[in-house]
């Protein structure tokens, strides 16, 4: 099989990172997860790759951190969920966007809206990567059962560094030192 590498030809998608849902996570992970998608999140605009963000149940489970906040820009799409899965939900299978091949997922919860969409965009043909050290879930059991279904569903597996160089391709990338400053 030949190995699959990540490229700007995809669509980034933060999942449901929000103020209730983050409260129920374990402090100490989700302070690093949170700091992984904040590189993510400004990789993604060095990079010029496009980056959703969903919320679930908004008016129940609250807006998105607002640490991520402010570093989306106001032209980011944020869609509001009541499905698990992202991937059906209607403004992003209207959009342009959703014709990239592949589909990078971070966020929470890793073996529910994270692994769902993962499936479904799986279903859907596309190449499917999942950010390991910025997925969460309330028990590290059940992020690591979601994590191992995904891998074995066909998801590749990677982290946050990967994720920021790989689309690069080499250190004479116009955003190379950029995205290095992410990372130090």
């Amino acid at each position: 099989m030949k190995p699959v590498i990540a490229t700007t030809d995809a669509v980034w998608m933060l999942i449901d990172i929000q103020t209730r849902l983050c409260d129920a996570m374990q402090p100490e992970p989700m302070a690093a997860v949170i700091k992984n998608i904040q590189r993510l999140i400004q990789g993604a605009q060095l990079l010029n790759i496009p980056l959703w963000v969903t919320e679930q149940y908004p008016e129940k489970l609250g807006a998105t951190l607002p640490a991520l906040q402010t570093l989306l820009p106001d032209y980011t799409p944020r869609t509001a969920k009541l499905a698990f899965s992202a991937w059906h939900e209607s403004s992003f299978q209207e959009s342009s966007v959703s014709v990239a091949p592949q589909v990078v997922l971070f966020g929470l919860e890793t073996h529910i809206c994270v692994q769902q969409t993962a499936l479904d965009a799986l279903a859907a043909g596309k190449q499917v990567f999942i950010v390991e050290d910025a997925v969460i879930s309330r028990n590290e059991a059940n992020r690591n059962n979601g994590i191992e279904r995904m891998r074995n569903a066909g998801c590749i597996i990677t982290n946050t560094e990967s994720m920021l160089f790989e689309p690069m391709q080499g250190a004479t990338h116009a955003q190379f030192k950029a995205v290095s400053a992410l990372i130090r």
